[in-house]
């Protein structure tokens, strides 16, 4: 889905003459994280609201380029691209710039969520599977092969975690044969994350150890 339809306007563009004074209290009316900065139509950068409150008021903008932070997404992204965008900048607030870099308005964390929300990978009933491999060694063709081969289908997935070259991918799948998904995992080399009361495996297990439990203290 394009940002074209997303994008809002009810914020302009501020310019590098304006007063830092006049920013904040600005920013005092709003709950964004930064604004957009322009010169003479063009985009220039973002002003974070932790740098403008350390400014004297008096300045201007202009005198204070160095802090301006130049993220943004394009006109042409997809809504997905702009959920990166917000996690590496930590900003609520994203200048969409057409491909000339002028500035067209912005769009906001919130909205980019609720999109997310209503993708069949949160809104359609299934089960999450977590599940952990060398980074090197996984491929999302495999892991798709394993889950279609029991007749179930991928909702989504996605690499939530990486730590000493292992990668933990976690996977929405249809609710179809979890047990049957979770063992052929298994012999792939996957390693199960998350616990699943469908998994005879850890079922087994338990009730081993019970019984040498048992068994140690006849």
């Amino acid at each position: 889905m394009s940002l074209k339809e997303h994008i809002l306007n009810d914020v302009g563009i501020l310019s590098l003459s304006e007063k830092v004074g006049d920013i904040q209290k600005l920013f005092n009316q709003l709950t964004y994280t930064h604004l957009p900065v322009g010169n003479e139509g063009l985009f220039v950068g973002c002003i974070s609201e932790n740098d403008i409150r350390c400014f004297e008021n008096e300045k201007t903008l202009d005198d204070y380029g160095y802090a301006l932070e130049a993220f943004y997404v394009k006109e042409s992204n997809y809504w997905l691209d702009s959920l990166e965008a917000f996690a590496q900048n930590n900003s609520n607030i994203l200048p969409v710039l057409d491909e000339d870099n002028k500035y067209l308005g912005y769009v906001e964390l919130n909205e980019m969520i609720s999109l997310f929300k209503e993708t069949p990978f949160l809104h359609e009933p299934g089960n999450i599977l977590i599940i952990e491999k060398a980074f090197k060694d996984f491929t999302f063709g495999e892991i798709s092969q394993i889950v279609e081969s029991h007749n179930a289908h991928l909702l989504g997935s996605f690499v939530s975690k990486i730590e000493n070259d292992m990668a933990e991918i976690t996977l929405k799948i249809t609710p179809s044969g979890m047990n049957e998904i979770i063992q052929s995992f298994r012999r792939y080399g996957y390693i199960i994350i998350s616990e699943h009361q469908e998994d005879t495996f850890n079922k087994n297990l338990k009730d081993r150890s019970k019984y040498l439990d048992k068994y140690l203290n006849i």
